[in-house]
């Protein structure tokens, strides 16, 4: 696809990789099968096909417009696109950066405005974990739509004491350590159980996704830098052997990271060795198997395996957790159909998008669950925070991090 960047795109960072993703798109249409939107709606330009027009057209000097925001507002960032697409296009990049320069060109409403304000804010805050514990603890009386964003609490239990010749540093996240905090410390006493011991960082905090994903480019790069600034001492000394990250979402962020910092004076080398380090808790898989063959006692019944999107298409990681979860005697399958689609949780999505996401969420859930009794799983597992709280809001099966059943199998 030929582009000519305006004048003021011309030369800077944002122009010239935009211009170069725009390029390798062919319009062949195959990302049009696989978008979650397109499959609801019907809309070319509420696929990734129809969203990179948009965004040429921006490039190129046309000014966007509300409905330039609302087509690129309604894409969920999943990636499926990047999987499908035979050229190899980058359009998760793409995206970013067209968001970014429609936020600097069109005023949004102003409830529209504070409640993305509230959110790029709020769920990396302080504040935010005293919240949510004061949400669990009313959360019978709370409305049914508030409800469904509060997890009922379930204690992390004991965080283990040992220390191992092997160390990995720890990502804890902004809201999962208050949402479901038996998440990190299962994958404490998981990796202790196959020799390894996780180190959390004093000053690291959110990802910088949150930010990054809402328009506020600069605000996610300053929470990127301070994760690189608590976790550099470590790396520097050679103190660690991997970042490992729980939540997918954070995972590709972090992943992310080299690139995204590569023009930083200060940060482009020490952020491109964190990408070289950035570990899901997945790639531990054949380690943390090869030490507990023997050990585990596996639950009889079928669970349910729900791949989230920044796992299977943001890292490419596909089929570990069945495979090395298989070895140790779990009976995981993935949705009957369609595992490939978004659950609509993609992070703030379901809170800004609800009616969409809602959609996209009972969509998952009946390819999950199955039809019939004989289909139905014990359980639902999945590997990200959003995901699995999304999840639970629309089933009583029980929904967990696949570290968790692992960790509650060791007995």
């Amino acid at each position: 696809m030929q582009i000519t960047l305006a004048p003021e795109f011309q030369g800077t960072p944002e122009g010239e990789e935009a211009e170069a993703i725009v390029r390798k798109c062919v319009h062949c249409g195959f990302c049009l099968a696989t978008c979650p939107t397109y499959q609801l709606l019907g809309d070319e330009l509420d696929s990734p096909r129809g969203r990179i027009y948009l965004m040429k057209q921006v490039l190129e000097g046309q000014a966007p417009t509300r409905e330039t925001q609302l087509h690129l507002d309604r894409c969920l960032t999943c990636l499926n696109c990047e999987t499908t697409c035979p050229s190899g296009v980058l359009y998760g990049n793409l995206v970013d950066i067209g968001r970014q320069i429609v936020e600097r060109k069109v005023a949004r409403p102003a409830g529209q405005a504070r409640e993305r304000a509230v959110l790029r804010t709020g769920l990396s805050s302080p504040l935010f974990g005293p919240a949510m514990r004061v949400g669990q603890a009313v959360r019978g009386l709370l409305p049914e739509k508030l409800k469904a964003k509060v997890p009922e609490r379930r204690g992390p239990g004991a965080w283990p004491r040992r220390t191992h010749a092997r160390k990995v540093l720890l990502l804890e996240g902004c809201v999962q350590p208050s949402m479901i905090p038996n998440i990190n410390a299962a994958t404490a006493r998981v990796l202790d159980a196959a020799g390894i011991e996780c180190v959390l960082p004093r000053g690291q905090g959110c990802c910088g996704a949150i930010k990054y994903h809402l328009a506020d480019g600069e605000g996610g790069l300053a929470q990127m830098r301070a994760n690189i600034d608590a976790w550099w001492p470590y790396i520097e000394r050679g103190a660690v052997e991997a970042i490992v990250i729980n939540a997918s979402g954070c995972g590709k962020m972090v992943k992310d990271y080299g690139h995204l910092l590569r023009h930083d004076t200060h940060y482009a080398e020490k952020a491109a060795r964190v990408t070289e380090l950035a570990r899901d808790l997945s790639e531990l898989l054949p380690d943390i198997a090869t030490a507990l063959a023997g050990r585990v006692r596996p639950p009889a019944e079928v669970l349910a395996w729900h791949a989230p999107c920044t796992l299977q298409h943001g890292q490419q990681l596909r089929g570990g957790v069945e495979r090395w979860l298989g070895e140790l005697g779990f009976q995981l399958r993935p949705a009957l159909h369609e595992a490939h689609l978004c659950c609509g949780s993609a992070g703030t999505y379901s809170v800004l998008q609800p009616e969409l996401s809602l959609q996209l969420r009972e969509r998952k859930l009946a390819n999950l669950q199955g039809e019939h009794a004989a289909e139905r799983p014990a359980a639902i597992l999945s590997a990200n925070i959003g995901c699995i709280t999304h999840l639970q809001a629309g089933t009583e099966l029980p929904v967990r991090h696949w570290i968790e059943l692992l960790d509650a199998a060791m007995g």
